[in-house]
């Protein structure tokens, strides 16, 4: 690597690193102002919401699968040079995949201990949850992160593997497990973070149910990979979880919304029809302006991020004759055995 790369990978290292924590700043503000909001008209407690236990099912489900998956995926980038005299390297790394499993399970605890001491929130804290969900699954979601999660995420890990495999002794053992600790516990924290607003909403018997479900395909998906060497369509599925994701954005920013209503931090205009009360119960779709405005809010972002992104980083250049900057969305790291 020349000087130049290296002090323009680091100079990219310092602007995401402001951009991340401009991001985390902004968050935290919001959240400690709807902490410390005042709540109205309507009377919190009875607020109640009406969706369904099977859509909290799939839902919780269906994040798990998206995050399982991409963790597969990422994992199988990693692990896949390790052949032959190499073969052994596998294992610490799969120990420290297996560490970061137990620490997203840690790290749930942790999460229902934070929202059992702010119980005294009441309904805000639903909101708040509420919130960081939908900020989680746009994160999921959206292009452009995408473009560093498949590109520069994965490309820092390929790079961390070929500098271990240079080295030997305890000092390349603990390497390589904290490379397949990095490689899954991402996924387990960003799935964490979103199931505390389910949990809240119909209690963690509800939420584990989902769990289990994602859990199931994710290592059926795994095995197919790591033990039987399936061709996967990775691509199509990667496709097809997503778009069932952006559902479950959208269901939850009608909750979200609703939820903002009912405590007054959103105007409450009801529309002049009336939607059937099964759209509530399985997709949060409710006949309120502000609600409705939201969900598709958060389905334009994505899209429109999407195609926004696509046309500046491949349509754009593509048309110019330049080199492409970044791949698509669907596109999975090089070294996954497709």
């Amino acid at each position: 690597m020349s000087a130049a790369d290296a002090t323009d990978r680091r100079a990219q290292t310092r602007r995401r690193l402001l951009l991340w924590t401009t991001a985390a700043a902004i968050v935290t503000g919001l959240v400690y102002l709807m902490a410390t909001a005042s709540t109205g008209p309507i009377d919190p407690t009875e607020i109640h919401h009406s969706q369904s236990h099977a859509t909290i099912v799939f839902n919780a489900g269906m994040i798990v699968f998206r995050e399982g998956l991409e963790a597969v995926l990422i994992f199988a980038a990693v692990t896949a040079s390790f052949r032959g005299a190499n073969t052994a390297r596998r294992r610490p790394v799969t120990l420290g995949a297996l560490t970061a499993f137990a620490a997203a399970v840690a790290t749930w605890f942790i999460a229902q201990a934070i929202l059992d001491a702010a119980s005294g929130l009441g309904p805000r804290l639903e909101a708040i949850t509420g919130f960081l969900a939908i900020i989680v699954l746009l994160v999921v979601l959206n292009w452009f992160v995408h473009k560093v999660y498949w590109s520069q995420w994965i490309a820092r890990h390929h790079r961390q593997r070929r500098k271990l495999l240079t080295r030997t002794g305890h000092t390349a053992t603990l390497g390589l497990i904290a490379l397949g600790f990095t490689s899954v516990y991402r996924e387990g924290f960003e799935v964490v973070l979103f199931l505390q607003n389910l949990q809240l909403q119909d209690g963690s018997g509800t939420v584990l149910e989902g769990v289990a479900f994602g859990l199931i395909a994710t290592a059926i998906v795994g095995a197919l990979t790591f033990w039987l060497h399936a061709k996967l369509p990775y691509r199509r599925m990667l496709i097809l979880t997503g778009v069932l994701v952006g559902v479950v954005l959208v269901v939850m920013t009608g909750g979200t919304a609703l939820s903002f209503v009912e405590l007054g931090w959103l105007p409450n205009d009801p529309t002049p029809f009336t939607l059937p009360t099964w759209l509530g119960a399985w997709f949060e779709i409710y006949s309120t302006w502000e609600t409705l405005a939201a969900q598709l809010l958060a389905a334009a972002f994505v899209i429109g991020s999407y195609y926004a992104a696509e046309y500046l980083k491949v349509t754009r250049p593509q048309r110019r004759g330049q080199p492409i900057t970044a791949t698509r969305a669907t596109a999975a790291p090089a070294e996954v055995p497709f």
